[in-house]
């Protein structure tokens, strides 16, 4: 029980500290002195006007024509993937042809050494 009481009165303490703050009164949501029509202080600096923000939006919106360099450099960026890609799909396929000859000639180790023993084994056996 003494815990429970011991949390009560730090939470307690924390929001009285928390209501008598200056910071709690500007976050607060204005009553009826302020108007949300004009603000002041520092959500001046934060809001603009209807007009002027579709202005800016408007503005933004719309994109021009790119510039020969633009499009220079994207030509620049593609041709670079491509030849990246290549580069990855020959080391792959020499990869794959490389494994490909290995595993032919494990198998054809695999199957001689059957075919030596019976060999082996066949000489021993007409003595």
């Amino acid at each position: 029980m003494s815990w429970t009481y011991a949390t009560l009165l730090a939470l307690l303490t924390v929001l009285l500290a928390l209501s008598w703050s200056p910071e709690a009164e500007s976050a607060a949501v204005p009553g009826s002195t302020g108007s949300a029509k004009d603000p002041q202080g520092p959500l001046k600096k934060i809001f603009m006007k209807q007009a002027d923000a579709s202005n800016f939006l408007r503005r933004r919106s719309g994109r021009g024509a790119k510039s020969h360099d633009e499009i220079d450099a994207e030509q620049k960026q593609i041709l670079a993937a491509n030849e990246r890609k290549r580069q990855f799909h020959e080391k792959r396929n020499e990869f794959e042809s490389f494994s490909e000859e290995d595993d032919d000639e494990q198998d054809e180790r695999s199957r001689e050494s059957p075919e030596e023993w019976e060999e082996f084994h066949d000489d021993g056996m007409q003595e």
